[in-house]
Formats: C-alpha cells, structure tokens, sequence
C-alpha cells in the first residue's frame, strides 16, 4: 500500500481478530471481565434480527439477487457471505493439490450457517497416539476441556440425550425434537445392522434458557440466520452481548495484514486495511487474540515478520502453517419407494438432522485408523429441480409403490406429478470422519501472489493418505447397509476405488484445523496448552489451528471451549500481572 499507515488512538487491552466461535467467545468473556476489546472483523455487520438482513421464511423468488449468473455456494437465502471462492481474495495451490478454502466475511463468520452440529471431543480424541501410535497426542486432555464444555453447553444451550457411549462424552442437554418419519425408519434400519442412531447434538434451543432468545419454532432455515435467535450464532449469541458490555469497539470492512510487534518480539498491535477505503490503519493493543480460522490465522503470522521473528510470527518451530487437515467426507443417497405419494404435512423441524451415528467401531479391529459419524438427511423439505430423479442404475426410471418402472422428470403437467409422486421418498446419508494430521499437509506464503489489498496470500499442499482412502470405503460400506436394512434404491452406483469411494478434496467439508497446533515442545509447536504463542507470550490463537488432531466430531464445540479456556487464563494472568 501507498498510504501512510494510521493509528487508531486508544490502546486496548486485547485486539481480537475474526468474530467467529473462537472470537465471538473470547470477546464475550473478555469484556464480561472488564477489559476493552478491539474486534477486527473482515467482513460487515450482521444481524439475522434485523429487518435489512432477513432471509428467512422468503420464497426463493424473493432473491434480491434473482437472475444473476451466480449465487453464493449454498445459495442466495444461506448467511454466508463469502465462499470457497472469493472475489480479490485468491490463493494458490502446488503439487496437484485439491484443496479448497471457505471463507465466510460477515459478523460471526462462519457460525451463521452452519449444521450446529456440537460435539464434545471424547477422551481417546485428545491421545489417539496412545492407541494407534499415528499423529501426536494433545498436550491437554479431556478433563482439562470438560469444565469448558459444561459452560458452553449452560451458555450456548444444546439438545440431545444421554447414551453413555464410549468416547461420546454427553452433555448438558435440552430437550431433542422428535424423529421424523424418515429417521424413524433409519433407527428401525440401524438396529437390523447393529448401528447405533440416536438423537443429534445441534446447538437449537428447544425451549428458552434466557430472556435475550426465543426457542426454535421449527421452521428448518438455521442456515439463513435465525431471528428469534434460537440457534446458535457467534454474532447473536457472543458478539451482540459483548457489545452490550460497552466495552468492545467492532472494526467491521477491516482486512487484518499483520501483528505488530516490538523489539522485543512482543506483540504491540495488529494493523489492518479498511477495505472501503484501502487505507491501511494499526490498532494498539497489550494482548493480540487471533481467531480468523486455522488458515487465515496462520496467513496473518506467517506475514508478521520482523528482526526478531524472521521466518513469521510463532514460526521459530518451523511448525506454523502444517498439519493442516480437514475432516473426511463421504456421502449416498437413496430412494424409498414405500414412500412414494406420500401425505403431505409439516415436518420441517429444527434446521438440520434430529438423528445422527455417532462412531459405533472403538477398539474393533480395522483396515484404517480413527473413525467417522453419519449424518442424515430427507424427508418433505422444499424441493429442487431434479429432486428424486435421475437414477443410473434403473435408467431414470423409478419403481412406484406396486413394483411398476415410471419413466421419471420430463416438463409441465408430467414435470408436476412427479414431483407430488416423489416428494418426500429419499434420504441421503453423509460421513464426517477423521483424517491423520500429517506435516506435509501444509499452507505457506505464496511468494509471488498478493490479493487486492495487498496481502501476500496462502498456497496449500495437501493429499489423503490410504488411511482417508480406506475410511471413505467403509463409509460407502456401511450406506449400502443401511439402504438395504431401510428397503431402498441406491441413487446411482456405489463409487469405487477410481474416485477414491467418493471421499471429498480435502477442504470441501470446511472443517479445517491445526496450522498452530499445541504442544508443551516449542520446537515442535506453535502455542503453548493455553493456546498461548510459545515466541509471544502475549498473543493467543483461539480457534482450531491449535488443533492437534481433528476427532471424528465437528470442531465448533472445542473451538469455543478452548477460547472460553484461554481467555480466563488470560484473565487470571493480567491479575497476576503476567501478561
């Protein structure tokens, strides 16, 4: 940049940089203790309550974008502002690498629009090396994060059951909604094969649990922000309270380039572009917390460089940037034709799965390490064009409820019956599983590449192993099981070795971590167990680059209660005057 760079005046207590679950968290709980916070947000406002935002309930016709020749990738409704492609903000990739990076650039970031599914990581997630000598263990445990997960569960609220099942741990739970008709007979179906299908785990409230949100009224839209605030969003249920404290100042537009640091290699700021203006301004701060997401947080230390941190901020280690890995994901569909013409009612329910599989296979001997959870979807939700149509294998033709093959799509009148005939008779069923953190998984610093503010941008190198090979085979194994024991029709032909049995490009399934991974080595991490920099102790990283490893669960859960974690620490140490 040309400009001069600008200081903002005030100096912080701590400067927090993305507004996701990590930040969102660690804002809250920051300023809830009286310090004033600085959050640095890359993209605008945002608040699913507010007229100018809502998308829920609208007709798909209501698009202020109707007629454009794209749309955002889960569609214009979803709140997600951004992508695995954005617009000025490229990256590059090397050896043949497939890997795709999501962006989202709002308020709350990628917390608006996603499934809720909140899982705890069980004991043997955090020391899998201990089982099958692969990766590294954490350097934490489960019983350090436990407390944490029961303050996320009381402060967030999440429905779900008690099962008592090895490495599952349960929570504080709130009601779960009712099985629908399609996952009643997945459970049915999932007892013929000895698989187990319980109620899900999703941060939905099904009834109150304080006077600032409303419970769910099933409308199935999480996923466009919700405006009774019913379902869990950073910046509904973390930013909006940590702003009401009076003690936060949200920088939104703003394009964080670099920490800035001293001669002493402590952290003094983090300076960023307006994106309005492109001017490019600093913020003065005694704590530097970064949660931008795995990858974004490791471009900013990777880019911070100086006398005393040459290679990037936190990089003494040579770590910063690897062991980046993604969770696995596989998936099928089917058709049931027992459900063809089915009576239509509402069953929308809560914005997501009520039942899912949690890993069944702990300690049975296998041809690959780790495991996976099943995710399911169906029922009468609002349909797309080619929804039930199209199956290879009976040549677009389908079976009605008498065993007779009916041609299938078409347009006008026949185009409408099918839809009627079809509506409500398929499912579909989607594996998310854990991946080996490996080093030479990695994101580095383009050299040759800036986006349009400027910024040097990320390069990634990635491959599955056969172990991610094998696991997607035993996914594709088990979702034939299941179709057989639920009476229904592949959709398709099973996939096989030449695609890898359907397993999707490593950053596809937006569930990226490690890139700062913990550990008591410095020289073989990147932050302490208190998410803490082991080169500067006065800067943090709360969200899931500090993963050792991923678990087969989603990320959300841990990430907000290690952030919950490290900003009491941070709160403990500022009254000891550590820090």
């Amino acid at each position: 940049m040309s400009f001069q760079i600008k200081e903002q005046p005030i100096v912080y207590d701590v400067c927090i940089v993305g507004s996701g679950a990590g930040g969102g968290m660690a804002a809250k709980v920051l300023a809830e203790a009286g310090a004033k916070v600085a959050l640095i947000e890359a993209g605008p406002w945002y608040d699913p309550a507010d007229p100018k935002y809502i998308t829920q309930l609208k007709n798909p016709w209501e698009s202020p974008r109707r007629g454009a020749g794209n749309h955002r990738p889960f569609g214009d409704f979803d709140a997600a502002w951004g992508g695995w492609e954005i617009d000025g903000e490229p990256y590059t990739r090397k050896s043949g690498t497939q890997f795709d990076w999501f962006r989202s650039r709002m308020l709350g970031g990628r917390t608006n629009h996603w499934g809720r599914i909140s899982l705890r990581f069980g004991p043997l997630d955090f020391k899998r090396k201990d089982v099958d000598g692969l990766g590294d263990n954490w350097p934490i445990g489960y019983e350090d994060v436990k407390p944490y997960y029961d303050k996320v569960d009381r402060l967030v609220g999440v429905f779900g059951s008690i099962e008592n099942i090895e490495n599952e741990p349960d929570g504080l739970f709130l009601p779960p909604p009712k099985p629908r008709l399609h996952e009643l007979m997945l459970k049915q179906a999932g007892k013929k094969a000895g698989i187990p299908v319980i109620p899900s785990r999703l941060s939905i409230l099904t009834k109150p649990i304080n006077k600032d949100r409303g419970a769910c009224f099933y409308c199935s839209q999480c996923s466009r922000g919700c405006q009774a605030y019913a379902d869990f969003s950073s910046s509904s249920v973390l930013v909006k309270p940590a702003v009401k404290t009076g003690n936060v100042k949200v920088f939104t537009n703003a394009m964080a380039r670099e920490v800035i640091t001293n001669q002493e290699g402590k952290a003094t700021g983090v300076s960023y572009v307006d994106k309005n203006n492109l001017q490019e301004y600093t913020v003065k701060a005694k704590i530097v917390v970064l949660a931008a997401s795995a990858c974004e947080s490791a471009r900013l230390l990777m880019n911070s460089k100086s006398s005393r941190h040459t290679k990037g901020l936190g990089n003494s280690s040579g770590v910063l940037g690897k062991y980046l890995h993604d969770s696995t994901g596989a998936s099928r569909s089917a058709f049931l034709p027992h459900l063809v013409d089915r009576k239509r009612y509402n069953e929308d329910g809560v914005g997501g799965m009520h039942v899912y599989t949690p890993w069944w296979l702990n300690g049975k001997k296998l041809d690959f390490p780790r495991g996976y959870h099943i995710e399911y979807g169906g029922g009468m939700g609002m349909p797309g064009y080619g929804f039930g149509f199209g199956m290879e294998n009976i040549n677009g033709k389908y079976p009605n409820k008498e065993g007779k093959i009916k041609p299938a799509g078409g347009y006008g009148l026949s185009l409408k019956e099918d839809y009627r005939h079809f509506y409500g008779a398929n499912f579909g069923m989607a594996g998310r599983g854990e991946a080996i953190a490996r080093e030479d998984n990695f994101c580095e610093i383009d050299p040759n590449v800036v986006d349009k503010y400027g910024i040097p941008v990320l390069r990634f190198q990635y491959t599955w192993s056969e172990h991610e090979i094998k696991q997607a085979k035993h996914m594709q194994d088990t979702f034939e099981e299941i179709i057989t024991a639920m009476g229904g029709i592949a959709n398709g032909p099973k996939p096989g070795p030449e695609s890898n049995y359907g397993l999707a490009a490593p950053g596809r399934i937006i569930h990226e971590v490690g890139t700062t991974r913990m550990g008591d080595d410095p020289s073989k991490s990147v932050t302490n167990r208190n998410s803490q920099l082991h080169d500067a102790d006065n800067v943090f990283v709360v969200d899931a680059g500090t993963f050792v490893s991923q678990a087969d669960k989603n990320p959300t859960w841990t990430i907000l209660a290690l952030s919950m974690r490290a900003s009491e620490y941070i709160i403990d140490q500022r009254k000891k005057a550590n820090l």
